[in-house]
Parts: C-alpha cells; structure tokens; sequence
C-alpha cells in the first residue's frame, strides 16, 4: 500500500463528477455494452440494445464523454463510441485515494 496523501479540492470536484456520471444505471449498462463489444458503437448500435430512444442514449453518451469514461470519434456522419479502459481502470484508485489508502491520481 502506498504512502496515502490527502485529496485536494480539484480532485475531490474531479471524483465527484466520476460518481456522478456513474450514478445511473443506464449509463451503467451503455459502458458495460461498449467494454463487452470491445469496439466502437454507434449510438443505434446502443438504442437497439437498452429500453431508452436515441436521444436519451445520447444524452448519456455525453455525460459519459464529459469524464471522459466513453470516447466518441467522428465518422461521416455518424459517431462512434467506445469505452476508455484507461480512465476507467483509475476509478478504483479513486476509491482508495477517499479511503486515504493510495495517492490520489487522475484520469
């Protein structure tokens, strides 16, 4: 176990909003589709696959996007999403971090 440090006011805003942007089960689900496709989705690819319309799928991709848990990637007209594995692994460092069990780190 590291030597744990304290968490500033910025890291505790940029933990906040992770939870936050966890903090649906919808969102939940799109990332748990984007890790288990192991490729980018569209959005329709997304819509056919949870019980919300498209424009609450992409209202969620954007929170998502935001903490930059799902990274979107312009493709004609079209966008693709795709799980960002490397943000994601941080969160539970997060945790830690909170637990004043690790040294904070980011995203």
């Amino acid at each position: 176990m590291k030597s744990a440090g304290s968490i500033t006011a910025e890291q505790a805003h940029t933990y906040a909003t992770w939870f936050r942007a966890l903090a649906d089960p919808t969102r939940v689900r799109l990332l748990h589709l984007l890790a288990r496709a192991g490729r980018p989705m569209t959005v329709g690819e997304l819509v056919d696959q949870v019980e919300v319309g498209q424009s609450t799928v992409s209202h969620h991709l954007k929170i998502l996007a935001e903490v930059r848990f799902a990274l979107p990637e312009k493709q004609g007209t079209s966008t693709l999403y795709a799980v960002n594995r490397a943000c994601l692994s941080v969160f539970p460092r997060a945790v830690r971090s909170i637990m004043g069990e690790e040294t904070p780190d980011g995203c």
